[in-house]
């Protein structure tokens, strides 16, 4: 993605009771399915709590490991081991057969026990070592000069060569790439394997070097389940359990991606509409004016001119605004935290509500800059969709820009100050309100898109940009084993009564704002 896809801008603060994004703040499973429902009835509590509870119990459910360079190096040890183990044959041998089998250790296992001679002779492996002749002086296959027998080397084959030809030939391999982990002996009627032993006992110390990097590498990138994480300089890699849900990884270096393209995290986008959207991005004559392809008559000065459409423009501008966010919300880590923890006399371990608010705040930023994407491409015929598409879209912009003035501007006036202010756990009950209210629509949001919006129907009526209206109006609910929709919550007035009422606790552990009727973390788990 470009480095502009991501900055900020926040309008003025308004009050939670301002028809906080007009119908629901959902609270949902990951299950990706349709399964959801607006309800404005407040006496619900016990079920939107078991509603939330799973989806956490979901959440925590990870479907990647992040594998450092020493993760890495101890797995491919582990299998080389094994392997040697189990067919009771040298470690430099097992580790040619995991290599020619993509370092599947069941493959191995399952080819050398099916037909031993046929796996021998594909990877070059011999069944008894040839001996070099003892000689004084032997020929080199190479350059053909006569040289002393212990300036010789020669693989399991035993074809000599000298110790000059052996370093340039292995030197010359590994300069061209990883094809040198598949190395066989230098004569041209011969295929016996050149192990690892050779490669460290001959070549240069760059060469050796070279070729470590390229074994490791080789353990991630031949394996279809694990991946590099794609961000540049880092050296973390991802394992990944297919069929498990989202593609979204976040690597340990903090950089978000999507596992089956590697492109930017882009949820609640497919793959093949983000190849579609980056292809459009690059393209010059398109990079020049960024048409929507909408009407004629909906264009001109407020739209940025009849040329040109500020709504994709936005994208970039979301994209910015990421960026920007990020930045904050690393300045906020490394020193306004604790400036802030002096400031008003809070430990830090109390105001984790604070990150919270920022990390969510970069996330629902990727969200939105990928709905322009969804965006663009919905079917003009679709009216309905498109209506209510721009609604929520609109809600979700109206509803980020509140906790990102309230992350920002508002905490400004606490880092300021010169004594610990009274109303501060006031703001963090706001702020941590906010963050709740905003990641839960965000989610819904990210569902409803992701199942392309199937629940509106095609009349006009059905879809509305009015704040009057309840998204439970448009957004249908599907039954469950027993006709009840899978995931059901209050309405976000209910949850702004529930922050001026008082009506909240906050968890110790994670700062998660739960309702006072509850025992348990809604978020952790944990016990008040």
């Amino acid at each position: 993605m470009d480095s502009e896809d991501d900055m900020h801008d926040a309008n003025d603060l308004e009050s939670l009771e301002d028809d906080f994004y007009s119908g629901g703040t959902p609270m949902g499973s990951e299950d990706g399915d349709a399964d959801y429902d607006f309800v404005d009835n407040e006496s619900e509590d016990s079920e939107d709590i078991t509603s939330h509870r799973q989806q956490v119990r979901e959440c925590k459910k990870q479907n990647y490991t992040i594998l450092s360079i020493a993760d890495i190096r101890y797995r491919q040890d582990e299998d080389i081991s094994r392997v040697s183990t189990v067919l009771s044959i040298s470690r430099v041998a097992a580790c040619v057969l995991l290599r020619h089998y993509k370092w599947s250790v069941s493959k191995v296992h399952d080819e050398w026990f099916a037909d031993e001679e046929n796996v021998r002779k594909a990877v070059g492996l011999l069944d008894k070592p040839v001996e070099v002749p003892n000689s004084r002086e032997l020929t080199c296959g190479i350059c053909f000069e006569s040289c002393p027998r212990n300036d010789m080397s020669a693989a399991a084959c035993g074809h000599p060569f000298c110790s000059t030809c052996w370093r340039g030939y292995i030197g010359t391999s590994i300069s061209d790439g990883p094809g040198c982990l598949t190395l066989r002996c230098p004569d041209p009627s011969c295929g016996a394997a050149v192990g690892e032993d050779m490669i460290f006992m001959l070549a240069t110390n760059d060469d050796k070097e070279k070729y470590s990097r390229y074994l490791l590498r080789s353990y991630i990138e031949d394996n279809r389940k694990t991946k590099w994480c794609p961000a540049p300089g880092c050296e973390f890699a991802v394992e990944f359990v297919m069929g498990s849900g989202s593609f979204d990884v976040t690597c340990n270096c903090s950089y978000s991606f999507c596992w089956n393209c590697t492109e930017e995290a882009h949820r609640p986008v497919d793959c093949v509409t983000v190849a579609k959207w980056i292809l459009k991005n690059s393209a010059e004559s398109e990079n020049m004016n960024w048409l929507c392809l909408g009407a004629w008559s909906e264009h001109g000065e407020r739209t940025g001119g009849f040329y040109a459409c500020n709504r994709y423009e936005a994208a970039k501008q979301e994209g910015a605004s990421r960026q920007k966010a990020l930045a904050d919300l690393h300045s906020m880590q490394t020193e306004k935290l604790e400036k802030l923890s002096d400031r008003q006399s809070q430990p830090e371990s109390q105001l984790k509500f604070i990150i919270e608010a920022w990390m969510q705040i970069v996330e629902c930023r990727r969200v939105l800059k990928w709905t322009y994407a969804y965006g663009y491409y919905l079917p003009e015929h679709e009216h309905a969709k498109r209506q209510f598409f721009e609604y929520l879209q609109g809600e979700a912009e109206a509803g980020l820009e509140r906790l990102h003035q309230c992350a920002e501007k508002e905490l400004q006036v606490y880092l300021e100050a010169e004594a610990p202010m009274k109303d501060f756990n006031d703001f963090r009950t706001k702020l941590a309100g906010l963050t709740s209210v905003t990641r839960n629509y965000f989610e819904n949001l990210v569902r409803a898109l992701e199942t392309g919006l199937k629940d509106v129907g095609p009349s006009k009526n059905q879809a509305t940009c009015s704040k009057s209206s309840s998204l439970k109006n448009t957004v249908g609910s599907k039954g469950g084993k027993n006709g009840k929709a899978k995931m059901a919550v209050t309405s976000s007035r209910s949850s702004a009564r529930s922050l001026d009422d008082g009506n909240l606790w906050f968890c110790e552990h994670c700062t998660y704002a739960n309702p006072r009727s509850t025992n348990t973390c809604q978020m952790c788990e944990q016990h008040r």
